[in-house]
Parts: C-alpha cells; sequence; structure tokens
C-alpha cells in the first residue's frame, strides 16, 4: 500500500452507527480531538476473517475514554459488533481494525464538557508492520531522546492520540538515522518500550520485562507472557537500567502492529535471535489463528 493516500482507499467507515463511503468520513477542521488530542484508539488484527482479542481491545477503548473524561456512547458489545460488520463489508480476512474515538466541534476551547463524542471504525490491509526480511533476523533500535512521562503529568494508561505525539518523533529521529525504531526509556530513566510495542529480553534462558507503571500494558504483551508461562518459561517484570542491556542475549518487541518482532540491536546494544524468541513467534503466530471447526463425526448405527 506504498504510496497511497489513507484518505484514497476504497470501501466503507463505520461512522457514529451508519457505514459511510470511505471519502466520505470526514471531520471538521475545527475538531477538539484534532486540536486538544481528547481522542482515544486502538489497533487491532483479524487472522482469517476474526478480530483477535477484539472484545479486551474494546474494553480498553472504553477506559481510554474514560481516563480522559468522557464516554463512548456505544457499549462494548455494539463497537464489537461494528468491527465485525467492517472487516465483513471490507471483505478482508487478515486485515487491520481502528476504532477511534473522539470530542467534537460543538465547542472549540480547552474546556469542552458538552461536545459530541464520536467513533468511527476503519478496516484496512496491513502486511507486517516492518520490512520482512530486516525483521527475520532482527530489527534495530535508536535510543529516543524523549522519555514515557511520568503518570502524574499525563493518563498514561490510556491508549490516547496526544501520548503518541513524542512516539512519531522519536521514530521520525530513529528511521532518519538508519534505524527501525526507537526504544524509550521512562522519565526515570529506565527501560520503557518501543514507540509503539513492548520490549523483553532474555538472559539464562528467563525472560525480562519492564514493569508497565508508566506506559501501557499491551494486551499483546499480556499475551506473550501468558503463552510464555505455559511453556514453561520464567517472567520477571521488574525495572531494568538501560547498562543492563549489555548481559541480556535476546530482545524482542510485543504488539498488535509488531506482533513479536525480535530485536539484533538496541543502540550500542547486540543480541542474536535465539531459541526463546523463535519459540514466541511461533507461539503468538499459532495463537492469533483462528481455531480450526471442530467436525463432529455422527456415530454409525
Amino acid at each position: 500500500m506504498a504510496g497511497v493516500s489513507f484518505d484514497q482507499l476504497d470501501g466503507v467507515i463505520w461512522m457514529n452507527g451508519e457505514m459511510v463511503p470511505w471519502a466520505d468520513a470526514k471531520v471538521h477542521v475545527l475538531t477538539h480531538g484534532l486540536h486538544y488530542a481528547s481522542s482515544v484508539f486502538e489497533g487491532e488484527r483479524a487472522y482469517g476473517g476474526e478480530i483477535f482479542k477484539l472484545t479486551e481491545h474494546t474494553e480498553r477503548l472504553h477506559e481510554s475514554a474514560r481516563l480522559l473524561g468522557f464516554e463512548i456512547p456505544y457499549s462494548v458489545a455494539e463497537i464489537d459488533e461494528a468491527c465485525r460488520q467492517v472487516l465483513d463489508r471490507q471483505g478482508f480476512s487478515d486485515a487491520y481494525v481502528r476504532p477511534v474515538a473522539w470530542r467534537g466541534s460543538e465547542m472549540m476551547g480547552v474546556s469542552a464538557q458538552n461536545n459530541r463524542i464520536n467513533l468511527a471504525i476503519a478496516v484496512w490491509e496491513w502486511p507486517s508492520y516492518f520490512d520482512p526480511e530486516q525483521r527475520l533476523k532482527g530489527i534495530r533500535l535508536d535510543i529516543a531522546e524523549f522519555r514515557r512521562p511520568d503518570p502524574r503529568t499525563a493518563p498514561c494508561k490510556s491508549k490516547a492520540a496526544g501520548l503518541y505525539m513524542i512516539c512519531t518523533l522519536s521514530k521520525h529521529a530513529a528511521e532518519a538515522k538508519g534505524y527501525a525504531d526507537a526504544m524509550m526509556l521512562d522519565w526515570r530513566g529506565y527501560v520503557a518500550e518501543a514507540t509503539g510495542a513492548n520490549v523483553f529480553f532474555v538472559k539464562d534462558d528467563v525472560i525480562h520485562t519492564p514493569t508497565p507503571d508508566c506506559f501501557l500494558d499491551g494486551i499483546t504483551r499480556r499475551t506473550v507472557i501468558g503463552l510464555a508461562r505455559t511453556r514453561g518459561l520464567e517472567i520477571v517484570e521488574r525495572h531494568i537500567q538501560p547498562e543492563e542491556m549489555t548481559d541480556f542475549s535476546e530482545c524482542f518487541i510485543t504488539g498488535t502492529a509488531a506482533e513479536v518482532t525480535p530485536v539484533s540491536e538496541i543502540g550500542p546494544y547486540s543480541f542474536k535471535p535465539g531459541a526463546i524468541t523463535q519459540q514466541l513467534v511461533q507461539a503468538y503466530m499459532d495463537a492469533v489463528q483462528p481455531a480450526p471447526a471442530q467436525v463432529q463425526m455422527a456415530a454409525s448405527v
């Protein structure tokens, strides 16, 4: 889809309860969500026509909105069904699903208590988030200048649009230097996450991952932790100092877009995709595929 503007794609977008032609799904320039970042969203993937952990994503969308002080006027069940309907109308089996909610244009100023809360859901085909060849050997990450903020300064548990401003800046800076992405420290200087994915490390067959106390505890992150534990792998969630990366042998990141992606470098630190990373890459891909229909054999008489 390189070179194709997203406003020029074909199909429909679900918007405030209606299927709207893709080109007509518009908002006014004086929209509160655009000016003041009063917007929350989700990123979901469909595999084989089924959206992975759909309800869990929708519940987080509702919680993100609550943390930003507004209520989405559709239930979790209604949003789930709308997501499925759009996927079906678009005719995709494997796709990316983007619900987004935002304050509208009724008031323009910091205060917008009475603005309409809008909801839209778009679905499009989106292959691997990173270059496939680069991903196989492990992507390279820069170390970002910006840090994840103190929870006292931002609603860090919300998947809010405004929290991604420093992620875009950091990813652009990394790409300009030839990296695929950037790893961010938190406000205290601990290892936090990539610009849109959580990070894991391996040392002596034990998996270490930062405690998500000032950034999102990703749904993919939790899924991979569960997959690791069911396979008898030890997971340690803790604060990780940057210099500790010298001692880790493997590294990978997780996210809906990134899925499970091996990492070969973070700044001056090097890693080699190994057995644990490869096991979890495969385990995750197995987990997201829809279960085959169970065929019941009729008893012979």
